[in-house]
């Protein structure tokens, strides 16, 4: 069974008796151990046959449920019951959820099915999905090529045809980074669109849950079942009143701004012909695309990697191996307990993050270092704000290269960290971004990065959707 036909055609042939919920769970199923050599999931969720025959009575009941029967695979920071929630981190790998958030609360809502938790960099720290504890996922594509991070496990398994659809979260790209190395479809919505709470914490100021699928339309779908407030996070926002829906829109007379800044230097040639190529497309369906310079683009990745370890420390502090969690065996005092805890359970990118965010939080290099980053972070929400009053919706590679061989940057943490030099600023803004399957460069896929304003999803969709159209369009050839 091909479970990367869209979503809303499989959940109307469940609603219509033609297929069952149980049939899709079984193929799932079935994939995930066929394609088991590329390490996606950590593990598989032991109720979902059962879940899936509480949604099959639910149907035959008469509740109209927009993904019934469909299933999913959950980044292994979303609090799940049933399952371990690790964080792909050996500090949590005792650790059971006592609850689940709305997003995931939302989804089985909707008829929706878990069948497993993906692979991820430890606590979502990194671009690679090399960081894990429990060991690197491969790319779909080429094996043995990194499949991007930190959702790296969750657009992987899209991409194989684990599942319809895969929830992962965004902190500085860590949706969109792996979509384009996998060939998926990666959304990052507005920051709070979707409640955070149910989620280990990385960098709460730019945190954004968001749906990794094969196609823009089933993006607005999962959308559409998890976007809103919810009274548990306070940083949560209204969604629109109608429904998120990529209709596929009219782009004469769009205007869109080429970010300069992701034109430059490190971008690979061949990538940059490519978005080009598509800008020509574009201005053929009478889109106005204009070249746009950011200029504090440039300093968003130094920004990010001082504000985001800061509220890592502050967030990681929680693990001290008394409340949850590893404990270790050797401590034989209360400050032994916390020391060993963490060293044991910790792995080297989270103590990294821990020392650079405790560092620039400390008396005598605030000023220096945090309180700098958050004047940069001001001047980026001050030139974006500038360029949507010009232009609907900006435009760029979603990252630099294609994806690179395992292993090969692992050891040099500066290089890897340069991977998110086109998807950070996005984050700090606050704004929604996604990244379209463009094509393939020496055989490896490539993303193109659409940015609209603030709570703009609907336009962004119908935008994707019209891109997603055209480069359809221009593959057949």
């Amino acid at each position: 069974m091909d479970l990367k036909r869209p979503i809303a055609a499989l959940a109307a042939e469940v609603r219509a008796g033609k297929l069952t919920a149980s049939d899709l769970v079984a193929a799932s199923l079935a994939r995930i151990a066929a394609t088991d050599s590329f390490h996606t999931v950590l593990e598989l969720n032991p109720q979902a046959a059962h879940d899936a025959e509480i949604v099959d009575a639910r149907v035959a009941a008469g509740e109209d449920l927009p993904l019934a029967g469909i299933p999913f695979i959950a980044k292994d920071n979303f609090l799940t019951f049933d399952t371990h929630t690790t964080a792909a981190s050996n500090i949590l790998k005792p650790f059971r959820a006592p609850y689940e958030g709305p997003a995931i609360l939302r989804l089985k809502a909707a008829g929706a099915i878990l069948v497993a938790k993906a692979n991820l960099d430890a606590f979502a720290h990194g671009s690679s999905t090399e960081n894990s504890d429990f060991g690197p996922t491969k790319n779909p594509v080429d094996p043995t090529k990194v499949p991007g991070g930190s959702s790296g496990g969750s657009a992987a398994a899209v991409a194989l045809g684990q599942a319809c659809f895969a929830v992962g979260t965004d902190t500085g790209g860590s949706i969109r980074l792996p979509a384009s190395y996998c060939g998926v479809v990666g959304l990052k919505p507005t920051y709070g669109l979707i409640p955070r709470t149910g989620v280990v914490a990385m960098g709460s100021s730019t945190d954004v849950i968001g749906p990794l699928t094969n196609s823009v339309a089933d993006s607005a779908l999962v959308l559409d079942v998890l976007a809103g407030r919810d009274a548990s996070d306070a940083t949560s926002i209204e969604r629109d009143t109608e429904a998120y829906v990529a209709t596929s829109g009219d782009l004469t007379g769009t205007r869109i701004g080429l970010i300069k800044e992701y034109l430059g230097a490190g971008l690979d040639t061949k990538i940059k012909d490519q978005i080009e190529a598509m800008v020509s497309q574009l201005e053929a369906r009478g889109a106005k695309v204009e070249e746009v310079s950011l200029p504090a683009t440039e300093l968003a990745l130094a920004a990010y990697y001082i504000l985001v370890p800061a509220e890592v420390s502050s967030n990681l502090a929680r693990y001290d191996g008394v409340r949850f969690g590893h404990s270790s065996a050797g401590a034989t005092d209360l400050e032994e307990t916390y020391r060993l805890s963490r060293e044991e359970g910790f792995g080297a990118e989270a103590k990294r993050r821990i020392i650079i965010g405790t560092y620039v939080l400390s008396s005598g290099y605030y000023d220096a270092y945090y309180k700098r980053a958050q004047k940069v972070r001001t001047k980026l929400v001050g030139e974006f704000s500038a360029a949507f009053d010009k232009y609907d919706l900006l435009l760029g590679p979603t990252a630099p290269t294609v994806a690179f061989d395992l292993g090969s940057k692992s050891q040099d943490p500066l290089a890897m960290y340069l991977n998110d030099v086109m998807t950070v600023a996005v984050n700090l803004v606050g704004v929604p971004a996604i990244s379209i399957p463009l094509g393939t460069v020496d055989n490896l896929p490539v993303g193109l990065q659409l940015i609209a304003p603030q709570r703009a999803e609907r336009n962004l969709l119908a935008a994707a959707s019209a891109v997603e159209t055209i480069i359809g369009d221009w593959s057949a050839r």
